[in-house]
């Protein structure tokens, strides 16, 4: 009789594991970090790209997405590159060409 006990206490604390698991998974969605959603204002250079008007830092990268696309800018080959036009070699450092990881750091620089 004894056995028996010892494997119904064995599967008691397997079911209890599983119940903080499932509490997590019902949380919901994360909160976008405030950092990323404090307005800033953008440079001279950048204002000729996105606007003068202050805006998050996810809003600028989204416009200058939005930039990129609309005068194919990104490189045909590798689309991680992005090719700078007149408005966009100021902003770039005066690279002619950056990755699209460079691009955020640098675009980051911009903002006040």
């Amino acid at each position: 009789m004894a056995a028996k006990k010892t494997t119904a206490a064995k599967k008691a604390p397997a079911a209890a594991k599983k119940a903080p698991a499932a509490k997590k998974a019902a949380a919901g969605k994360r909160k976008p970090n405030a950092a990323f959603m404090k307005e800033m204002t953008p440079s001279p250079e950048l204002a000729a790209v996105v606007g003068s008007k202050p805006l998050p830092r996810t809003q600028v990268v989204s416009k200058i997405w939005e930039y990129i696309k609309k005068n194919n800018l990104q490189d045909a080959k590798n689309k991680r590159q992005i090719n700078a036009d007149d408005k966009l070699k100021p902003i770039f450092g005066g690279k002619k060409s950056v990755t699209m990881f460079e691009m955020t750091a640098l675009v980051n620089k911009n903002l006040t």
